[in-house]
């Protein structure tokens, strides 16, 4: 299929899929400031699209402009220019993006661009790079970014670098999207932030994921966040991914995801997606490796 978004030159097309945090819970906070974390991913199939063409000249251009972030600090450049330098690569890139997952929605947009540009370019510049390299060097651009190069389900811990991969159910899940972009950083440094939930294994984990200890405080600051939970609630559970915006409940079967999608307000902007333990970005790689 074309994207209108991404040229026909374009020599490599890769999703950036979304994800969601099925549980997230607070361990206590570590001297460096940064929070300790148990979590629990699942991907979606359905995210982002990035397009990719080989230069010659070294240069790294991304030709789609994201408005309130300056090309050479969107994550997608520094990924592609980080990779160059660790690399020693002296080949660039020309690089499209078809923006569909919201910023500031909890579900991984930019640190999935991140980890396609890795794990694209990788492939791309024929780099041969290991997983665990490119995992090492998507920490370096955001705590999400190792899970999506690595393109498994996982229990994760840490500050979400420490990651096991598990097995899980794959239903569909309705996201719906209030319209309003949370500072991930306002929600840790919140006072009211639960920060001595005790730790869990990964066999205890409860069935559907459990809480997201990030909720309270974002639904005390954002009404929209609130308000949002309150109306998915009267059809399904419905639980905050990450520290927001999105919000998310799950259904045995699309039709039933679908029915209620269109039952939620015009103001409620929402999704239907498959949850993935398998990352669809890998899913097209292979397919891609195999032709």
């Amino acid at each position: 299929m074309t994207n209108p978004a991404i040229p026909d030159h374009a020599e490599l097309i890769l999703p950036a899929p979304a994800k969601l945090n099925l549980m997230l819970h607070i361990l206590g906070r570590r001297a460096d400031g940064y929070h300790e974390l148990q979590t629990l991913f699942q991907f979606l199939d359905h995210g982002d699209e990035l397009g990719f063409a080989l230069r010659e000249d070294g240069e790294i251009v991304l030709h789609t402009e994201i408005a309130g972030v300056p090309h050479d600090a969107n994550l997608i450049v520094r990924a592609a220019r980080k990779l160059q330098a660790e690399s020693g690569c002296r080949l660039g890139a020309d690089i499209w993006l078809d923006k569909r997952l919201p910023m500031g929605g909890g579900i991984g947009g930019g640190s999935s661009d991140a980890a396609t540009t890795l794990v694209g370019l990788n492939h791309l510049w024929r780099l041969e790079m290991s997983e665990d390299r490119l995992a090492e060097l998507g920490l370096a651009l955001g705590a999400d970014v190792p899970v999506f190069v690595r393109g498994r389900a996982a229990f994760a811990e840490g500050v979400g670098e420490h990651l096991q991969p598990v097995q899980l159910d794959e239903p569909w899940f309705l996201v719906a999207i209030p319209q309003v972009s949370i500072s991930t950083a306002e929600v840790f440094a919140d006072p009211e932030l639960t920060r001595d939930t005790p730790a869990i294994t990964v066999r205890s984990l409860p069935e559907g994921g459990g809480r997201n200890d990030c909720q309270p405080v974002v639904e005390k600051r954002y009404p929209e966040v609130r308000n949002a939970l309150k109306t998915l609630n009267k059809f399904v559970a419905a639980k905050m991914t990450g520290t927001g915006a999105c919000v998310f409940g799950s259904f045995p079967n699309q039709a039933d995801a679908d029915k209620v999608s269109r039952q939620l307000p015009a103001t409620l902007p929402s999704f239907v997606a498959r949850g993935c333990n398998r990352s669809p970005l890998h899913r097209r790689l292979e397919m891609a490796t195999r032709k």
